[in-house]
């Protein structure tokens, strides 16, 4: 037995946005990251003493790049998830259900 059986008469659909999105993410998420880590970076090589407020622009930061990477690895998921329903049907082995109790089908009296 073969470990993944096609499906003989399976369609492969063509691939859409999902290849082209998918080879963009490494610099989507490259870019985004230097543009959004840019302002804590920054702070912290032009002062030695930092205030509370630009601690606050620190922490928005740092907020905002997990937010970005959540975001882009929800997206490279999703386009995976796309490609993988696009591809051909497999044939799932069999699964026999075991034997029914044909009392819990009468009726309560």
């Amino acid at each position: 037995m073969k470990l993944f059986n096609k499906l003989p008469n399976s369609i492969c659909y063509p691939s859409g946005v999902e290849w082209p999105l998918l080879k963009k993410l490494p610099f989507i998420f490259l870019i985004g990251t230097l543009l959004i880590g840019l302002p804590a970076i920054s702070i912290f090589i032009q002062n030695s003493e930092i205030n509370a407020e630009q601690y606050r622009t620190i922490y928005i930061c740092f907020g905002l790049l997990f937010t970005f990477w959540f975001f882009v690895g929800v997206a490279a998921i999703g386009c995976v998830v796309v490609m993988i329903m696009k591809g051909p049907g497999y044939v799932a082995d069999a699964y026999e259900l075991p034997k029914e109790n044909t009392d819990f089908e009468k009726p309560l009296d």
